[in-house]
């Protein structure tokens, strides 16, 4: 972070991620579109087989992929992502994810993150983004809740 321009949008939204900074979520670089984030697997990460749960696998690529897509500046959220999980990861593994813009227009983006232990993919994760307009009243124009109906 610059002392004269302060913290960047990046910056700004995963230091109110309080999710992913609780599980020890590390941001350890970051651009336009793109971002490196480190995450260690504790015991509590561990499921039933002894090795990562994938929930925790996929919100590290998630966590990656919101500090890429909202690099821009515009409050960017998960239109949808898939994961495919190439290798388990277990208790002590130090894993990383690296994010890529791959496209964005309009108010969209799609976004590639590599979740690896050292130099073997664990896991490959696509997401797509949708900027949002309006956040006043806490909803994004156009959508209807139970409460508007």
């Amino acid at each position: 972070m610059s002392q004269a321009t302060g913290p960047t949008p990046t910056e700004t939204m995963f230091s109110a991620d309080a999710a992913s900074r609780g599980l020890g979520i590390e941001l350890v670089e970051h651009g336009e579109g793109t971002a490196v984030l480190r995450m260690t697997v504790t015991p509590a990460m561990v499921n039933g087989h002894r090795i990562a749960h994938g929930g925790y696998l996929f919100l590290l690529a998630d966590t990656a992929f919101a500090c890429a897509c909202n690099s821009h500046g515009p409050v960017t959220v998960a239109a949808g992502a898939d994961i495919v999980f190439v290798a388990p990861a277990r208790e002590g593994d130090v894993l990383v994810a690296r994010a890529e813009e791959r496209a964005r227009f309009g108010r969209s983006g799609v976004y590639d993150v590599s979740v690896r232990r050292g130099d073997e993919v664990i896991a490959e994760f696509r997401g797509r983004s949708r900027s949002v307009r309006d956040t006043a009243e806490g909803r994004t124009p156009g959508t209807t809740t139970k409460e508007s109906r």
